[in-house]
């Protein structure tokens, strides 16, 4: 039996939005909706919280515990290695991950994702073409361990799925969305700033928590307005991002 188990890293020292994954929503933390969210996976054994050791993220850990959601602590910038580690301790096979800014994560396409693995048996499952806070990722435990024994640097905090993309050494199969569907331009649905936390109240106060995205395009679609809360962060992003990102080369294998 192969143990499909989803991987969500957060911490709470966050310098663009802090303590982001603990901010309300009608009085309920926006990590818990995300959970709820990935709770309806079919494919899913367990919903697995990847957080750090670091005092700044006991508040994550005394809430998350108190609803009875598993949690592991660990490498603080290193997530590869937080990863393997909790991948260790569950007796997880294959890694849907999904981070914690991604918060309309559709539990659609994590069925998928392990679809398409039960199908190729590929190392890295790509979710390509989808708007920015949509796209999960599925790892094969093997591979990650490959990684983990071969990259340099020890902060993937910022970058680790290029680990898997940018250094050609793993079998990679991709999902991308139906032709037919159309995305508007510029459209956000993660995490980062204020003006994301502001456009996510709209979203859930309209929708609920019980939506696909689908049900997101088709409220785009009707209330174009709500695209201009976020229209103005993506330079901001760019700019955090490429100052960031992780170096990805590797050791001779």
């Amino acid at each position: 039996m192969v143990n499909y188990d989803i991987f969500i890293p957060v911490r709470l020292n966050n310098t663009r939005l802090p303590q982001k994954a603990m901010k309300e929503i009608s009085g309920k933390p926006i990590i818990k909706y995300l959970i709820e969210r990935l709770e309806s996976a079919r494919k899913i054994r367990y919903v697995i919280v990847c957080t750090t050791m670091q005092k700044d993220d006991d508040p994550l850990v005394e809430f998350l515990e108190k609803e009875k959601v598993k949690v592991f602590r660990g490498n603080e910038k290193d997530i590869l290695v937080r990863y393997l580690d909790a991948a260790k301790y569950f007796g997880t096979d294959f890694i849907v991950s999904v981070d914690g800014d991604d918060i309309y994560t559709d539990p659609i396409f994590v069925d998928k994702i392990v679809s398409e693995f039960e199908r190729t048996n590929a190392d890295y499952i790509d979710m390509v073409g989808f708007p920015f806070g949509i796209a999960s990722v599925g790892i094969k435990n093997d591979a990650l361990q490959k990684i983990c024994e071969l990259k340099r640097t020890n902060d993937t905090e910022t970058g680790y799925r290029l680990f898997f993309t940018k250094t050609n050494i793993f079998q990679v199969h991709t999902l991308k969305p139906e032709p037919h569907i159309k995305f508007p331009k510029n459209l956000r649905l993660t995490l980062d700033y204020k003006e994301d936390l502001d456009l996510a109240k709209e979203i859930f106060k309209i929708l609920g928590n019980d939506f696909h995205l689908g049900n997101i395009l088709k409220l785009f679609e009707e209330k174009p307005e709500l695209l201009k809360i976020t229209d103005n962060l993506e330079v901001q992003y760019k700019e955090h991002w490429n100052k960031n990102v992780a170096d990805v080369s590797i050791r001779n294998n």
